[in-house]
């Protein structure tokens, strides 16, 4: 098990009072007490006067906190996670300042485990077990995790199961959607996002899997990025009319198969200014990408790459 910093080395003598933490914090004084009240965290300590007090670890617990609902999560997810950590030791390090597409080191042994929890719980068709699954999760991973080591391959293991004729095509979709509506979710609930034009995504003419699109928008959201998703199937030459209508950061399309593959190579006829510009630039990805280097080589372009943390790190080096 990889260590993070342990919170237990934040001194618990009580020394600061509320108008300190609130500039240490930035919580305000209104939101400290409503945490008290509301979920009694912190504990903090009172002088004989009757004024709080906290220590140095309530100000490690308040910032890491902090940081979960700045990312999207609610606070008493944020407390209950926190109070998990502790639990086994340990806390993810305090001085990162965004979201991270990073591998996490978290006890890795916990992301099998609720794969394969949620993985059964749809496969017997159980809404409700995975809707209690998903909350256990996120009280414990932050919403990267979550969709990058549990969504992310349960969507993977449907798509397989579908293909090798081990599940019917009903429960394929009824799976399938459920996730889909989570990651949905993150889209439209993702924290504020950057003051720039949207990123357009788009899956390629007739190309109807748009599991991947979905995964890369929901981490977009997560790191701020403000996105247009245009999902399945969109014919080049709408996409077109849309991309000189609103002027967009970026535009990501995705292919899995060769036969789909072949008209989104075709994109730059129809965007003949922005093939001969680079603006904006367009990036691409999916399986038939990441099999060929042949289809690399024949769409205009940026490949992406084969996975989500490295397409999330080239979008943004192209954007940026």
């Amino acid at each position: 098990m990889t260590k993070f910093a342990e919170l237990s080395s934040g001194s618990e003598d009580p020394l600061y009072n509320i108008g300190v933490v609130t500039r240490m914090t930035n919580i305000s004084t209104a939101t400290l007490r409503a945490w008290e009240r509301r979920y009694n965290f912190p504990q903090a300590q009172r002088t004989s006067g009757g004024h709080r007090l906290y220590s140095e670890r309530d100000i490690l617990r308040l910032q890491w906190v902090k940081k979960r609902v700045d990312e999207g999560m609610q606070t008493a997810q944020a407390i209950n996670a926190l109070k998990y950590q502790e639990e086994t030791g340990h806390v993810l390090l305090l001085s990162e300042t965004k979201p991270t597409i990073k591998a996490q080191a978290i006890d890795q042994p916990a992301f099998p485990v609720f794969r394969n929890r949620l993985l059964t719980a749809l496969f017997d068709l159980n809404i409700g077990l995975s809707d209690q699954i998903l909350s256990e999760a996120s009280a414990v991973f932050s919403p990267e995790d979550l969709i990058l080591e549990v969504i992310t391959p349960t969507l993977a293991k449907f798509g397989d199961a579908w293909e090798e004729d081990k599940i019917s095509i009903a429960n394929e979709h009824l799976a399938t959607n459920y996730l889909r509506q989570r990651l949905l979710m993150w889209m439209l609930s993702g924290p504020p996002p950057k003051p720039v034009q949207p990123i357009i995504l788009a899956c390629a003419p007739n190309e109807w899997h748009e599991g991947s699109l979905l995964v890369l928008g929901a981490l977009l959201r997560r790191r701020r990025w403000p996105i247009v998703y245009l999902g399945q199937a969109v014919p080049l030459p709408d996409l077109a009319n849309f991309v000189r209508s609103i002027k967009p950061s970026a535009i990501v399309l995705v292919a899995m198969m060769v036969e789909t593959a072949s008209q989104l190579a075709e994109w730059s006829k129809w965007l003949p200014e922005v093939a001969t510009s680079g603006i904006p630039p367009v990036g691409y990805g999916g399986r038939v990408f990441t099999l060929s280097q042949e289809w690399q080589m024949r769409t205009p372009g940026i490949y992406l790459g084969s996975d989500f943390r490295e397409a999330i790190e080239n979008l943004e080096r192209i954007i940026i």
